[in-house]
């Protein structure tokens, strides 16, 4: 078996016996890997498939791996010599109200922020590739612009230029207090309506000294971008609320003008990044509220550093697409370099919406869209721990340790704290209270129940209804179960002070979180820091992101199971003492190992070096298509060719707005009206010589190209006709076509399970393409037809199997362009009676790695490998010298001759241009044995092609540059353009973004072209 896996073994293609092929460990190494190329996806190979050329060749650098491992080792280190200096003063204390907890998730609210500059405690020793040097040589810290929606302050003005600022509390304002590495800037809006230009220089000036930077929204933009867009519609579609009814909008207008709000608010922020912004920085935007960000910033300018981290869940791709403006804010987030999520789950999410919403390629590193991939992870927040142990031992902390204590002496603590808001859980959490008191007559007046549920948007209807429903609810069973002296449920519509929550905390004997849907809830982490010594259980909701982290030594629930709930009440309340110490020793060394520090300094880590893998990245990416060059070196050539792909380079778009494909119309492949008249002009020129070279049959290409003066090679290059003439077959003698049924049965087969796949038959390759199947099933699906394939049909065949990004082909060994060309060239050559060299050749298309050989084979400076092996064994056993002295050449550069391998015809020796020549060029073994379309007259090759005479092919093969006379290819490096067209990895020399590049290109050319024609005349 000889299969794509063997190629990729070994690039230089030699020969393989058969003896290989028996060894059955050899054979399960080449599936295991084809199987895993697969899975990855066709781009994440394209690295390691392309050699590079001058143009874009890379250099050896560390692995991500191994730049991540030395910061992570440089960070711990610098740890250890400069222990925090900030996170453990414990007497600092803040109130948690509503204004608190603005940012709705991922916030640590026992957590708060001394009097100082923000940014003042994130400078400190930077990575060894995150700082820069400034204009005078100096080394500086890397700034951190940090870019949410509200600013870590609360602002009340006082006067007309007065303000005073009070310092917020939040998970995100803690986790970046303690980074050491950075100078950090906040950016957001200040929670205000500020009109006037003099208020809004006085708050800027305030904001200054906090190192904040204010965003001003005004109130109709506030409405409908937060209380509407944000808070309506993307909050509660995020936690699995779906979309609201219109009936529900209230006073906000419709989708589209809370979007267009969404959009001018985000353009908003960026104006003010861009305008803060210097080079060297890091911008990080969080939240759901600042999704079209990225996009913005990359727009004002494309080398900023942007990352985003969301702090909800994201909901599966079936969610997710119900949202109207799906697509926009999908591809808007992916022009950030990093996405980050706290858990696995909510990114698998986001890359599979990418690639069922937009059909881009999910790779197990993000999402790739034409080259450019963004990396997408998980990054679990934590807290500052340190804060809430050190708080432990302060006195005030310890009185009320002691007081609490002894008002509940006697009983069993279960505590929740939570926001008051529908996907708490709260209802749920005391209905599973009030069950397990139902089934367990004697924990009566042995357990309470602390509730602490800090009101959030009281004006809301439905938070008021969600108030009154829990209050109903609690006074119910305080009715039932309570007495005169005690009640089972103490239940506070309030916030505690940072103090009072660490000593509730430590005498909690259970804690309770039911969240229905969660992007982390921190409270678990805080209740875990604070129980070292009682050592109390945690009861934590599955569908809370703390439960990634927290699930082995947590018991979790599903909070929809009141049954369930209510047994894992009694559960963690009778759970031996020896259970409890080992449960929670490990929630306590994950909680003081993966602080909110760690969480901020390894998101910018990865940010750094995710745009260090870019860089590299982009060396391999080849420079966009000079056309000014290319187009002068065209008028001053003698005699041109042009070789043009078809799919996705000369075939009109397909305007599908709002879905992500037309199976129907894009499946029809039809060419370019507007290349029309460009194309006609070219192919009229004398000098110019035009190849359509594509993978698509005969039928196709003649319903496309048939009135252009120009040469069609379908298949890859395996038939071949000029338009006025009739098909011919270039395929090598002897070409073995036995597999072709057994697997297109397979193919069939395939096709059939899978809807929305189709299968493509051609008559020297089948192709089973799964693009607008639904693309994890196709996954599957291609990976188990490969299994059955290597393991039946194929198992002993000389066939390639091509993987596409969606589809798998089976062609047999050396048929690909690369491969072709040389016969096509040869054959060009002898019709046209071509005694000019070819001194420039332009070869434009959207080619999949297997079929750029044909890129390296025009290449002056390269082998033109991977073609080499392939025509290698076709000029095998073929060194026979019986050519003219016409196409000698003592200057040719070997390279270059090589190339021309096969192509090097005489206009004057009789041998190869009789007009007596046969239209027909269908050769009797094309198929073996199949009828050939097109085909009539004797079985008689043309001399270009095969006699059927072994020395004659060999001639042909051998008629390279070494005598004197001129070269049929006479390229200097400067007069060869190739161009890939949308792929952003490759073999070519230069890019072309889509064929909308080609269209703008081709009928620049054709213009110059006439109007040199004009001039010349």
């Amino acid at each position: 078996m000889v299969c794509g896996a063997l190629e990729r073994l070994d690039d230089g293609g030699g020969a393989f016996g058969s003896d290989i092929w028996e060894n059955h460990q050899f054979l399960r190494e080449i599936q295991r890997r084809d199987i895993e190329f697969l899975h990855l996806g066709w781009a994440g190979l394209e690295t390691e498939l392309m050699p590079g050329n001058k143009y874009n060749r890379i250099t050896p650098t560390p692995s991500r791996l191994e730049r991540l491992l030395k910061e992570r080792e440089q960070r711990r280190s610098n740890r250890t010599s400069h222990p925090n200096e900030e996170g453990s003063d414990p007497n600092r204390e803040l109130d948690l109200s509503e204004n608190e907890v603005s940012l709705r998730e991922g916030h640590n609210w026992g957590s708060s922020l001394e009097e100082e500059p923000l940014g003042a405690t994130l400078s400190a020793s930077r990575g060894p590739y995150e700082g820069y040097e400034s204009e005078d040589g100096r080394s500086s810290k890397q700034r951190l612009l940090v870019v949410a929606n509200r600013l870590p302050v609360s602002a009340v003005r006082r006067g007309e230029d007065s303000w005073s600022l009070e310092v917020s509390a939040g998970g995100l304002v803690s986790a970046l207090l303690g980074v050491k590495n950075f100078e950090a800037r906040w950016i957001g809006w200040a929670g205000v309506n500020v009109p006037d230009e003099v208020g809004q220089q006085a708050l800027t000036k305030a904001l200054a000294e906090k190192r904040c930077i204010p965003v001003f929204l005004d109130e109709e933009i506030v409405h409908q971008y937060y209380n509407g867009y944000c808070n309506n519609i993307l909050w509660p579609l995020f936690h699995y609320l779906g979309l609201p009814q219109e009936d529900r909008l209230a006073t906000t207008r419709s989708f589209q003008s809370q979007f267009d709000a969404y959009k001018k608010a985000n353009q908003m922020f960026a104006e003010v990044v861009n305008r803060h912004y210097e080079k060297g920085d890091v911008v990080w935007c969080h939240d759901y509220h600042l999704m079209f960000l990225p996009k913005c910033l990359k727009e004002y300018n494309s080398e900023m550093k942007v990352g985003w981290f969301l702090h909800t869940p994201f909901p599966s791709s079936e969610i997710h697409r119900t949202l109207p403006s799906r697509s926009d804010l999908l591809r808007s987030v992916l022009a950030a370099d990093l996405v980050g999520f706290h858990t696995y789950d909510y990114a698998r999410h986001f890359v599979s919406a990418c690639t069922r919403i937009l059909g881009l390629e999910g790779t197990p590193e993000g999402v790739e869209d034409q080259g450019k991939l963004t990396r997408v992870a998980a990054f679990p927040i934590g807290i500052d721990s340190e804060r809430f142990i050190a708080a432990l031992k302060v006195p005030k902390v310890r009185e009320h340790i002691e007081e609490l204590k002894d008002r509940f002496a006697g009983r069993k603590v279960m505590l929740g704290v939570d926001r008051l808001d529908m996907i708490k859980g709260i209802p749920q959490k005391i209905l599973a209270f009030e069950k397990f008191l139902e089934e367990n007559p004697a924990w009566h007046n042995k357990v309470v129940l602390v509730q602490i549920a800090v009101p959030t948007r009281t004006d809301v209807p439905e938070y008021q209804k969600l108030t009154s429903q829990v209050h109903e609810i609690v006074g119910r069973i305080n009715g039932r179960f309570g007495t005169l002296t005690a009640v089972p449920i103490h239940h506070l519509d309030r916030s505690l002070d940072f103090h009072a929550l660490c000593a509730l905390y430590a005498v909690t004997d259970v804690a309770l979180v039911t969240s229905l849907r969660d992007g982390m809830n921190l409270v678990s982490y805080e209740f875990v820091a604070c129980q070292d010594s009682k050592k109390g259980v945690l009861i934590l909701s599955e569908f809370a992101g703390a439960a990634q982290s927290l699930g082995a030594g947590a018991i979790l629930v599903n909070p929809w199971n009141i049954t369930e709930v209510a047994a894992s009440i009694g559960y963690a309340l009778d759970m031996p003492a020896d259970e409890r110490e080992k449960r929670h020793r490990h929630n306590f060394t994950h909680v003081t190992h993966h602080t909110a520090q760690d969480w901020a300094e390894t998101f910018v880590s990865e940010l750094n070096d995710t745009i260090i893998e870019a860089q590299m990245r982009t060396r391999q990416v080849p420079p966009f298509l000079p056309v000014k060059d290319a187009v002068e070196h065209y008028l001053q050539s003698r005699n041109r060719l042009l070789i043009l792909g078809f799919n996705a380079t000369l075939t009109e778009p397909v305007d599908t707005p709002g879905r992500r494909s037309d199976q129907i119309k894009e499946m029809e492949l039809k060419l370019h009206p507007d290349l029309k008249e460009p194309l006609a002009i070219l192919c009229d020129d004398p000098k110019t010589t035009i190849v359509v070279l594509s993978g698509s049959d005969r039928q196709v290409l003649d319903d496309n190209f048939g009135d252009y003066n120009m040469w069609l090679a379908a298949e890859n290059g395996m038939f071949l006709r000029r338009t006025k003439g009739e098909w011919m077959t270039t395929m090598p003698e002897h070409l073995n076509m036995d597999w072709v049924d057994s697997v297109k049965h397979v193919f069939e087969y395939f096709t059939e399970r899978t809807p929305r796949s189709h299968l493509e038959p051609r008559e020297t390759s089948l192709v089973w393409n799964y693009k607008y199947a639904d693309i994890e099933f196709g996954r599957l699906q291609a990976r188990d037809m490969l299994q059955h394939l290597w393991t039946g049909p194929i198992s002993n065949v000389a066939v390639d199997v091509v993987q596409g990004s969606r589809s798998v082909e089976v062609r047999s060994v050396g048929v690909t362009k690369g491969a072709a060309i040389d016969r096509i060239l040869g054959e060009i050559v002898h019709n046209k009676c071509m005694v000019t060299p070819i001194d420039y050749v332009l070869c434009i298309g959207h080619f999949i790695g297997k079929d750029e050989d044909i890129y390296t084979f025009f290449e002056p400076d390269l082998p033109p490998e991977p073609a080499a092996a392939t025509r290698a064994k076709a000029a095998e056993a073929s060194k026979t010298s019986s050519s003219s002295d016409k196409w000698a050449s003592p200057t040719a550069a070997p390279t270059r001759a090589k190339a021309a391998e096969a192509s090097k015809t005489s206009s004057s020796s009789d041998k190869w241009s009789s007009p007596k020549q046969p239209a027909n060029r269908s050769g009797s073994k094309a198929s073996h044995g199949r009828t050939q379309k097109n085909s009539a007259g004797p079985e008689k090759k043309s001399a270009a092609i095969n006699h059927g005479n072994d020395d004659v092919w060999r001639s042909l093969q051998d008629n390279i540059a070494w005598h004197e006379g001129s070269s049929v290819l006479d390229l200097k490096g400067d007069n060869y353009f190739s161009c890939a067209v949308g792929r952003k990895r490759s073999n070519a020399r230069y890019l072309l973004a889509s064929s909308d590049d080609v269209v703008a290109f081709l009928k620049n050319l054709a213009a110059k072209s006439t109007m040199a024609s004009w001039t010349q005349n």
